[in-house]
């Protein structure tokens, strides 16, 4: 995937795609958590670290991107996003669940399970 590594919310690093590299983040092979956040948005900054977490753990069965909604707006709006934190899980070029909120470890883990 042509994501950058970059810094996200607290510092986190995970591919951060932009209008140009999303196509293709949401193909990738297996399962795919898309965070949408921005800097101001506390709940997306406390998730964060979370979602880094449940990603390592999944041993590379999990990917984890980024998309800052203030520098792509247009894929925020695509995917009807209205609220931060909101993460997507992509398999297969599509969504097939979502959780608006901090949504604790616990949940993502049992989606994970289900879908992955």
């Amino acid at each position: 995937m042509r994501g950058s590594q970059d810094v996200g919310p607290l510092g986190t690093v995970a591919a951060r795609v932009t209008e140009e590299s999303f196509a293709e983040a949401m193909v990738a092979q297996g399962l795919t958590m898309v965070s949408f956040w921005a800097e101001g948005s506390r709940p997306s900054r406390a998730l964060a670290p979370v979602l880094e977490e449940v990603a390592r753990a999944s041993a590379g069965r999990v990917g984890l991107v980024n998309v800052n909604v203030d520098e792509s707006p247009g894929i925020a709006a695509r995917y009807s996003v209205g609220a931060l934190p909101t993460i997507l899980f992509v398999k297969g070029g599509k969504v097939v669940d979502r959780v608006v909120g901090a949504a604790p470890k616990a949940l993502l883990q049992t989606i994970l399970k289900a879908r992955a």
